[in-house]
């Protein structure tokens, strides 16, 4: 336990670090790493994956509403158009957690690998929007955010991956789509590591110090750190080649993904 929780320190400011250089989500990188690490505490094969994505998104709660709390400040949310939207994606979060819990953790490693390929893949393409395009009606809207609720809490991430790509797509301003996927993102990761103690309750092959399929070592070492260094890579964002150190990573992400499916 004591082992997890440093190597757990050392995965949050790794976590941390590149989330604040590249702009992605800690769960691509925290969910992974846990895969490996929580058979070092013999957890039972058959809840390995349930574990790493209820720990990743609760270590998300923390930085995910400090996140969120600044980009209100800079008047990035359009409060009217993401309060309703926030509502979705807290019952997906919710949803993605029980349909996880009714999954093998072959169906689930398997989801998370082609998942994390086509969005490195995106990473890698750059796909750009259309900003003449006209944004969808409030219905399509409300239907996205329970979609990518589902899916992020599947994915142990807070969802910014799939709703900021999506949301410019529809021809909403780079800003604004940031500032919704951070405050949905909140509830994403709230309300999915919610589902999964909920879920993981009871279950007699739970490691000790465990909150239902969260495990609390590995999360109190990723909070330590990771909201340390996610200022450090903001820091380094200016001076470091950030598009081309973003595809290189998308590639290692696609390599570890395809590593999990062969696996």
């Amino acid at each position: 336990m004591i082992t997890i929780f440093f190597i757990c320190i050392l995965l949050g400011a790794m976590a941390g670090f590149l989330a604040g250089l590249l702009g992605i989500g800690g769960g691509l990188v925290v969910v992974p790493a846990l895969i490996y690490l929580l058979p070092l505490i013999n957890v039972d094969p058959s809840i390995i994956m349930p574990m790493a994505l209820g720990t990743s998104l609760s270590a998300i709660v923390i930085t995910s509403a400090s996140a969120a709390r600044a980009h209100h400040k800079n008047q990035n949310i359009p409060w009217e158009l993401t309060k309703p939207l926030m509502l979705f994606v807290a019952a997906g979060a919710l949803i993605g957690a029980f349909i996880a819990d009714l999954l093998s953790t072959a169906a689930l490693t398997n989801f998370f690998a082609i998942a994390v390929i086509t969005l490195a893949s995106y990473m890698i393409f750059s796909i750009r929007s259309d900003s003449s395009r006209k944004t969808p009606s409030n219905q399509v809207l409300q239907f996205i955010s329970l979609l990518t609720g589902i899916i992020a809490s599947l994915m142990g991430m807070a969802g910014g991956a799939i709703l900021v790509p999506v949301l410019t797509f529809f021809g909403i301003s780079l800003r604004y789509s940031i500032g919704i996927a951070t405050a949905c993102g909140v509830l994403v990761a709230l309300f999915g590591s919610i589902g999964y103690m909920i879920t993981g309750f009871g279950n007699t092959d739970l490691p000790p110090w465990s909150l239902g399929y969260v495990y609390v070592p590995a999360l109190l070492g990723v909070v330590l750190s990771s909201s340390m260094f996610a200022p450090v890579g903001v820091k380094f964002a200016s001076k470091l080649p950030v598009k081309t150190l973003k595809k290189v990573f998308a590639v290692f992400l696609i390599l570890v993904a395809l590593k999990m499916l062969l696996t």
